[in-house]
């Protein structure tokens, strides 16, 4: 579902020109789409579709795709993954994070020699 930029309609109850309010439609706890309100008369209209969206000027872009800079690796994924976060022995409980060898206090960003990647 693409989003309109402008959120402004012409409303065919009330006929005002009035801005739109985008509402949630839920099965019992699931979402499922949404609806779209008129914030003058508060007419629903089902989709996306069926509001009558002011067309709005597109806004001008300075910068392209090609502009944006290559994702930037700073580790290799061996690298990145030698950390306590990663390893089999860390323990995690909602006091604190410790070592399951040393039985010390641990940061997920920690380094160690006794390092043992966990599994998936």
């Amino acid at each position: 579902m693409n989003k309109p930029q402008a959120r402004e309609i012409n409303c065919s109850a009330c006929g005002e020109v009035t801005l739109v309010r985008a509402e949630p439609v839920y099965d019992g706890f699931k979402k499922v789409g949404e609806c779209f309100v008129c914030t003058a008369c508060g007419k629903q209209y089902a989709s996306e579709e069926e509001t009558p969206f002011v067309n709005a000027v597109a806004k001008p872009t300075l910068f392209t795709e090609a502009d944006r800079p290559e994702k930037v690796s700073v580790f290799s994924e061996d690298e990145r993954q030698r950390c306590c976060a990663y390893c089999r022995e860390m323990v995690l409980n909602p006091f604190g994070q410790r070592c399951g060898i040393t039985n010390r206090f641990v940061e997920a960003t920690d380094l160690c020699e006794k390092f043992a990647k966990k599994e998936k």
